[in-house]
């Protein structure tokens, strides 16, 4: 296997958010919220759609969070490219205005725990999910070090291995990283596979859909999330990691999450025949 390139270049970078180092910092400046209370989690579920759209809701998560020194990054692979389970092992990423290193010795520990895992860059050239977290973390903490794993497969036993594996070595370090699971929620409308039941607007089944798959991440139950979300069709990208972030919380003491902020596109776009959801929510 080709040894991972060292530094990672922005894929989206003047798309999903600005492109230029002052631009992202007032962009990110005005998504956060600098005067409410902080509170210590071992996981939170943030959006990553573009920041125009979605950047309210995870900046009003990042707001209330207390970041430590590292953060576990764990998105959907939305390219297809790559192995179903992908570890960017060591390096770093590149932002507009700075970068973030790579978890090395986390990443190992990990790819020991979990023999499905493979060290691997081609799942990251131009996957989005994990890169737009970056601006908050960068913001917040430039001096984080972070895991980025993004996973494209659907079975449920392995976001348990993968749930379990995190927890693991979590459990190994001193400070505890913050876990970070990717996703946005219902996907319905022109170009996007999924129409609403007649009589429904997009929006209206967004809502519906998207309310079935938070009633199972409130209860912290992995479980029941991937079964929710495929037996009631939720387009919900990341629910695969999620799972295996509601496995690792679980495991690691959480027992509640708690709903930041939901919205969807429409509230931007005004568009409410084509909507994506997105939840906000902290584990504790």
């Amino acid at each position: 296997m080709d040894a991972l390139p060292r530094q990672r270049v922005p894929a989206c970078a003047g798309r999903f958010y600005e492109g230029t180092a002052e631009r992202l910092r007032e962009q990110v400046r005005a998504l956060l919220e600098p005067d409410v209370s902080h509170v210590a989690s071992p996981a939170i579920i943030c959006p990553h759609a573009g920041l125009m759209y979605s950047g309210a809701v995870a900046g009003a998560v990042y707001s209330r969070v207390t970041l430590p020194s590292t953060a576990i990054l764990v998105g959907p692979n939305h390219t297809g490219l790559g192995p179903p389970l992908s570890v960017y092992s060591e390096g770093e990423w590149l932002l507009p205005g700075g970068s973030l290193t790579v978890a090395a010795d986390l990443a190992r520990s990990f790819l020991a725990r979990c023999p499905q895992a493979q060290p691997d860059h081609i799942a990251h050239l131009s996957e989005h999910c994990l890169e737009v977290q970056l601006p908050f973390l960068h913001a917040l903490r430039p001096d984080m070090q972070i895991l980025p794993i993004v996973l494209g497969f659907r079975n449920l036993e392995t976001c348990r291995a993968v749930g379990s594996a995190l927890a693991a070595v979590i459990k190994e370090v001193s400070t505890p990283p913050l876990l970070i699971a990717s996703t946005d929620l219902t996907h319905c409308g022109p170009g996007f596979g999924q129409s609403p039941p007649p009589g429904l607007t997009a929006e209206a089944f967004a809502h519906q859909q998207d309310r079935l798959a938070i009633e199972a991440i409130h209860a912290l139950d992995g479980e029941r999330l991937h079964q929710t979300v495929e037996t009631h069709q939720v387009t919900m990208c990341g629910y695969v990691p999620t799972t295996a972030v509601l496995f690792a919380a679980r495991t690691l003491g959480a027992r509640q999450a708690q709903l930041v902020r939901y919205a969807t596109s429409a509230d931007v776009s005004g568009d409410v025949h084509r909507v994506v959801g997105y939840a906000g929510l902290i584990m504790l």
